[in-house]
C-alpha cells in the first residue's frame, strides 16, 4: 500500500500516506495490546497453577475463592475473545483497504486512458478543422477564378460578336 500511495499525485499522495501512517499505528497499538494480554493470560495460568496446587495441599480453599477464580478465569477469556474479535477485524479492514486502493487504481487506469483517447480525438479534430478551412478556402478561390473566366470569357464572346456584326 506505501508504494502505491507513493506512485500517485502529490495531493493525493499526502492524504493516502497520512492514513497510511494512522492505519499502522493503530496496528501497532493492537499488536501491543493483543502482547500484553496473551502475557497477562500466561501470568494468570502460571498463577492458576500455583493457586491450585495450593488448594491441593492446603483442602481449605473456600467456596468464594474459587468463585473468584472462575471470575477472573472467565474475564481473561473474554479478554481473550475479544483480542481475537478485534485482530479479525482489523485484517477485515486492511484486506477492504487494499481491495479499495485496487479499485481505485484501474479507476486511474481507466480515467488516464480515457484522457489519453480524448487528446487523441481532439487532435484529430483540429487537423480536421484546419483541412476543412483550407478546402473552403480553395473553393471560394476557385469560385472567383472560375467566375473571372467566366467574364473575361463573356466579355471575349461579345467583343468577337461586336466586330463580326460591325464588318
Amino acid at each position: 500500500m506505501d508504494l502505491e500511495a507513493r506512485s500517485l499525485q502529490q495531493n493525493v499522495k499526502a492524504v493516502l500516506l497520512a492514513k497510511l501512517r494512522e492505519y499502522k499505528s493503530d496496528l501497532n497499538n493492537l499488536k501491543s495490546e493483543h502482547k500484553r494480554l496473551a502475557s497477562a493470560n500466561s501470568n494468570q495460568a502460571a498463577r492458576d497453577d500455583l493457586l491450585e496446587s495450593g488448594m491441593a495441599d492446603a483442602m481449605s480453599v473456600s467456596a468464594n475463592q474459587r468463585g473468584r477464580l472462575m471470575m477472573s478465569t472467565e474475564r481473561l477469556n473474554e479478554s481473550s475473545d475479544r483480542i481475537k474479535e478485534s485482530r479479525r477485524t482489523m485484517l477485515e479492514t486492511e484486506e477492504l483497504g487494499v481491495s479499495i486502493l485496487q479499485d481505485l487504481h484501474q479507476q486511474r487506469q481507466s480515467l488516464l486512458h480515457a484522457n489519453d483517447t480524448l487528446h487523441g480525438v481532439d487532435d484529430n479534430i483540429s487537423k480536421s478543422k484546419k483541412i476543412l478551412t483550407n478546402m473552403s478556402r480553395r473553393m471560394s478561390r476557385n469560385k472567383w477564378i472560375i467566375s473571372s473566366i467566366i467574364v473575361v470569357l463573356v466579355v471575349a464572346i461579345a467583343l468577337i460578336l461586336y466586330f463580326k456584326l460591325s464588318k
